[in-house]
């Protein structure tokens, strides 16, 4: 009963509800990115564009306002280059504004629906910094003014958004490397600051660990309670559609294979491995804290679809043949050791044995295919709230 006082109680400190970019305009909806050096803004910028693309099927172009950093607009360059998102060509001895005006242009010219502008950071504010930006956001109606916030500065990051707060008018904050903000210390004092909802968190270095802020959620991840919508929500992103229901119909039949399970080793890792797996499960705090101390752990997967890579298609699809001999031919090809082989193929046993065991329960298909997955952290919450 005291940790759902507490729960709803933070729930409610953090904002109630969740927040998602305003592209209402007309194109192109124009995002304005503020914020320190160092805060991962540029990087944030990116992933907002990804983000946008991937879930609003919108066309998105970025252009660098900073002048200053070295390679600071080249870095956004390679970081769209790498992604497929378009990004204004670097400019040379040209002004913030002016660069503005252009990629503005062009973005109309070549019908971008969002064009999102990574403006330059400093060391510490200062008069020259606010002057520029606040110039910058009075030349035209921009439809977001996100504060790039690094979570790990603590209270520092809270004194520098309400310094921002006050001179610009924000929209909204993106708090950065929130994966390692254990307790979200950041993200419940700059809302109660300066009253401005947080929209979005970056959690890794990926451009895929960038989601919606969702107070609920991180709320239970801050009390050690997981995050099971998040989880599912982000399997649903990464795993196949075809492929999830040809593995279903293996499992009800036992046919579960070292293909299917380097395959389920790939999709982990798209996942942020183990870490990023255990991180969104209640009560595993500890386990994932162990994991990532563990080089071993960190490079587990590898060896093993190095293992799975070595062996002939019979042995992948019949693994009880993997004796001694083939042992020593596969340890050869795949450079790791019979040990390593011995510990995949006794993991791999026991996860068919569980598989076979899933297959004849009858509740299983409908299970996997009702698409209820999202009550699970109801489920779990009120079993730990009571």
């Amino acid at each position: 009963m005291v940790i759902k006082i507490v729960n709803d109680e933070l729930t409610e400190l953090l904002g109630s509800e969740s927040y998602e970019v305003n592209l209402k305009s007309k194109p192109p909806a124009l995002v304005l990115m503020v914020g320190l050096q160092g805060s991962g803004k540029t990087t944030s910028s990116a992933k907002l564009a990804n983000w946008i693309e991937k879930n609003k099927s919108k066309k998105v172009m970025m252009a660098s306002l900073d002048i200053y950093r070295p390679a600071a607009q080249e870095q956004l360059i390679t970081l769209g280059n790498q992604n497929g998102i378009h990004v204004l060509p670097k400019q040379d001895n040209k002004k913030p504004l002016e660069i503005l005006k252009l990629a503005k242009k062009e973005a109309e010219k070549n019908d971008f629906d969002v064009l999102i502008l990574d403006s330059a950071g400093r060391n510490h504010i200062d008069e020259k910094m606010m002057k520029e930006i606040k110039e910058i956001s009075k030349f035209t109606n921009f439809t977001e003014v996100l504060f790039v916030s690094d979570s790990l500065t603590g209270q520092d990051a809270v004194n520098t958004a309400q310094s921002f707060s006050e001179k610009l008018d924000l929209t909204g904050i993106i708090l950065t490397r929130l994966d390692g903000d254990g307790r979200g210390g950041a993200a419940l004092s700059m809302k109660e600051t300066i009253n401005k909802p947080i929209k979005f968190i970056g959690i890794g270095e990926k451009l895929d660990d960038f989601e919606v802020f969702h107070p609920d959620r991180i709320a239970n991840r801050i009390l050690g309670m997981g995050d099971v919508v998040t989880l599912v929500e982000k399997a649903s992103e990464q795993i196949d559609k075809d492929e999830a229901e040809k593995l279903q119909k293996k499992i009800l039949k036992g046919r579960f294979s070292l293909v299917d399970y380097a395959k389920q080793l790939d999709q982990l890792t798209k996942m942020g491995g183990i870490q990023g797996f255990l991180k969104y499960l209640p009560g595993m705090t500890g386990l994932k804290e162990k994991v990532e101390q563990s080089e071993e752990n960190n490079d587990i997967f590898k060896k093993q679809k190095a293992i799975i890579s070595s062996m002939t298609k019979k042995e992948k699809s019949y693994p009880d043949i993997v004796k001694a001999s083939r042992k020593l031919r596969i340890s050869k090809g795949s450079g790791t050791s019979v040990q390593d082989i011995n510990k995949l193929l006794k993991q791999f046993k026991k996860m068919s044995q569980m598989m076979k065991k899933m297959g004849k329960n009858k509740n299983f298909e409908n299970i996997m295919s009702s698409g209820q997955l999202g009550d699970i952290q109801s489920l779990m919450n009120k079993n730990k709230l009571q």
